[in-house]
């Protein structure tokens, strides 16, 4: 491999990189021209991926355009622990049909962004070694580092100060994600920098085992369209990589003015610097298009445009609604929302009715024991500002 010094810069100085740990030693690697093994972990929690996650992703994307090999590791094993980071209490246990399942969908998802040539990307499950792993080879983990080491965790230390439990199993967390790294002789890890604390184990167990410590690139965490916390599911304020060219478009205009220069840097590949469009909507509209050409190409994007400037600016609806056919008399309105995919549960649907973001043919709705029937036939249901659902009686 020719190294290629400008690319190589690269790597370092954009695309969300917020601190770099054992650079030198990366660089001599780099410009060796040594294929390099760099490694990213992934706990298989939830069956989607967000614009978040896609942050190390593009990054690891930039080290197989150089010719390196990108390790996507399953953390089938570590799911069962469930990484303790930013949590105040511990996580419950999933079962192995849940995160095979959810294993599944990142690999597919991931494969949004990363090449999947076999010479740069190998798919890898920690379980191929925790689950051959006797008992007194863990101990023997144990005992190369320290409790005071591990309950150096900040989150440790703020549950046992408000009287909160943790468990023993969580504290060997680190340590396995540490081990995994030995495991794959790692040279690099790209990560967030909430996952800091679990990889420097990895530098630390690879000096254990005699291996070179692998270098660390931390990415900055994209902030949610609520423009306040990291972008995360379970605080509703993400955009998912397996969402359709609207709701991406859609959320990507729902975001505040002062998030926009983020966006632009960590999810688009375009300049911000270079961006000449004085109008803050316009400027917005430009993010949301290159988000949605990112994941559903330039046609998808165009179309998911148009139709949101004929909702939003026109105050028209869609033109390709999809339509719910409901075979009975009747259905309650929390019930058809459930069926649409407008709402996950009957309680949400309730929720969403009642603050206010369920509307019928234009006309808001706040009772949420509402019921349709026949003469609702071929009404469009909206939900928040850009979820439609057409009702058919059949």
């Amino acid at each position: 491999m020719i190294p290629d010094k400008e690319k190589i810069k690269k790597l370092f100085m954009e695309g969300g990189v917020e601190e770099v740990i054992g650079k030198e030693e990366l660089c001599k690697k780099l410009l060796s021209g040594k294929k390099l093994i760099v490694k990213f972990g992934a706990d298989p929690t939830r069956p989607d991926l967000h614009l978040g996650h896609a942050v190390p992703l593009r990054k690891l994307r930039e080290f197989q355009d150089l010719g390196h090999k990108v390790v996507f590791l399953i953390g089938d094993a570590t799911t069962k622990i469930g990484d303790p980071t930013g949590k105040d209490k511990t996580r419950p246990v999933m079962t192995d049909a849940e995160i095979k399942k959810n294993a599944q969908s990142y690999i597919k998802q991931a494969s949004k962004i990363l090449k999947t040539d076999k010479k740069l990307l190998e798919i890898r499950r920690n379980s191929e070694w925790f689950s051959k792993m006797k008992f007194y080879d863990f101990l023997k983990l144990m005992t190369m580092t320290t409790t005071a080491r591990v309950l150096e965790r900040d989150m440790f230390q703020k549950r046992m100060t408000q009287g909160r439990d943790v468990g023993l199993h969580e504290l060997v967390y680190p340590i396995m994600q540490g081990y995994d790294s030995v495991e794959l002789k790692a040279d690099v890890v790209l990560l967030g920098n909430d996952q800091k604390f679990n990889e420097l184990f990895g530098r630390h167990y690879q000096e254990k085992f005699g291996q070179n410590p692998q270098a660390m690139i931390i990415t900055k965490l994209l902030v949610g369209t609520d423009g306040k916390e990291k972008m995360s599911k379970s605080l509703d304020n993400y955009i998912g990589l397996t969402e359709s060219a609207e709701e991406m478009y859609g959320k990507a205009m729902s975001i505040p003015d002062s998030a926009m220069e983020e966006y632009f840097k960590l999810a688009t590949l375009l300049d911000y610097r270079k961006i000449k469009i004085a109008n803050p909507r316009d400027r917005k509209m430009l993010l949301a298009f290159e988000i949605a050409k990112t994941y559903h190409g330039e046609k998808e994007a165009k179309k998911a445009q148009d139709n949101f400037v004929k909702t939003f600016q026109k105050k028209e609806t869609p033109e390709d609604v999809k339509v719910v056919k409901i075979s009975a008399k009747m259905i309650k309105l929390t019930e058809f929302l459930v069926k649409a995919g407008l709402a996950t549960s009957n309680g949400d649907a309730r929720r969403k009715i009642e603050q206010g973001g369920v509307s019928i043919d234009g006309e808001k709705v706040l009772d949420y024991k509402m019921e349709l029937n026949k003469k609702d036939n071929d009404n469009v249901v909206k939900v928040g500002k850009i979820h439609f659902a057409r009702i058919k009686f059949t």
